[in-house]
């Protein structure tokens, strides 16, 4: 069970002590529920709340934390990730929610739930996945909306949304279409209002513990207080790098944990494996060149030149398939002791492919470089 006592005294921690929290958390709680979290879906709903007393959640919102710290953020994501990428996931979806309230000028979500979702006391999700993918003409928008009193009635459904439950909250970039023109908004909508179901619909090949579900949304009155931005265009190029910076922490954990399961292998295989194309050293080395290049990017989130953001898709681009080398390689070198049931190498190759799949995707990423080109 959680240890709330020893959580509870390094709640205060400064920001250099919260990635050792977390990952002195995640060593005690994560490493005997990631088979339970990854054969049973099981929702690490504990350990999430208690990532957020330690701080990891509220190092990177701008106006909450004395400094845009997104390293700090990155990093702890990373701690929890070298045991479970379920875990890492939605700590990121939290981290995302977060950062899409202090990044806007909305006092009303600032001052309300924006304190607790820094401290984990309130969980939530994203919803961004299929508006990151429909901004950069790969599917329509699917939530629509149209004035109501007092805000937006909005209608729609989300195929795939995470880190979400009764009492959570996402947020929503719906379509609006007034006066012949068309414009997106932004909102953060809670799952307990009037209209929204969530449907549990499918299983996964990994990650089945992030409470992934479909969002219906039926007449959802979003009044303006949830508003995060009305037109959405200038707030997401406020937010695209830091939502996207923030991914490299579930791709740094499993790289880790990657190279820890090939270390183990040179005991006992190391006669043989010494034969297979990829070894530990460059991976570590690889992994060590991702870091700092991140590190230096995440320093100035909100830059706006176009160098700048070509940068960050490339370094994200770099994070996914990275991520699928490295469990490759673990696999290979644990060899059939990795391919049975319950080994950590089979996991993390299934986790390692949604690290390249989870939006922006390998093949947006690369669209979006070569729309870049044009």
């Amino acid at each position: 069970m959680l240890d709330v006592q020893s959580v509870s005294k390094l709640e205060a921690s400064p920001q250099g002590d919260v990635v050792a929290a977390v990952r002195t958390l995640a060593a005690r709680e994560l490493s005997s529920l990631v088979n339970t979290i990854d054969v049973d879906g099981h929702y690490p709903e504990a350990q999430m709340r208690a990532f957020g007393r330690l701080g990891a959640y509220a190092q990177h919102l701008p106006g909450y934390s004395p400094s845009v710290d997104l390293v700090t953020a990155i990093q702890a994501m990373a701690a929890a990730g070298e045991h479970c990428l379920s875990t890492s996931f939605c700590m990121w979806c939290q981290d995302a929610l977060g950062w899409y309230i202090y990044a806007s000028d909305n006092q009303h979500l600032r001052t309300t739930i924006g304190p607790q979702i820094a401290s984990g006391a309130v969980l939530g999700g994203t919803a961004l996945s299929n508006p990151m993918k429909s901004l950069f003409g790969i599917e329509p928008m699917r939530l629509k909306g149209r004035r109501g009193d007092g805000g937006y009635i909005v209608k729609g459904l989300l195929p795939y949304v995470s880190n979400l439950g009764a009492d959570h909250y996402f947020g929503a970039i719906f379509e609006v279409e007034e006066g012949g023109k068309t414009r997106n908004v932004m909102a953060v909508i809670p799952c307990a209002a009037a209209g929204v179901t969530l449907a549990d619909n499918a299983k996964f090949t990994a990650l089945d513990g992030t409470r992934t579900f479909a969002v219906q949304m039926r007449d959802v009155v979003v009044p303006e207080e949830w508003v995060l931005a009305d037109p959405v265009d200038p707030f997401i190029k406020r937010i695209r790098a830091g939502f996207i910076l923030l991914q490299a922490g579930m791709a740094f954990g499993l790289i880790r944990d990657c190279l820890r399961l090939i270390e183990q292998c040179k005991g006992p295989l190391g006669h043989v494996n010494k034969y297979l194309d990829v070894q530990a050293e460059p991976l570590a080395e690889q992994l060590a060149g991702m870091e700092a290049e991140v590190a230096r990017l995440a320093a100035t989130p909100f830059e706006d030149d176009l160098g700048y953001w070509r940068a960050v898709i490339e370094a994200r681009l770099a994070a996914g398939d990275a991520s699928v080398a490295a469990a490759h390689a673990a696999m290979l070198h644990c060899g059939a002791r990795g391919y049975v049931a319950g080994a950590a190498a089979q996991r993390r190759l299934r986790e390692a492919y949604f690290v390249a799949i989870v939006t922006p995707a390998t093949k947006q990423l690369r669209k979006m470089l070569a729309d870049m080109a044009h």
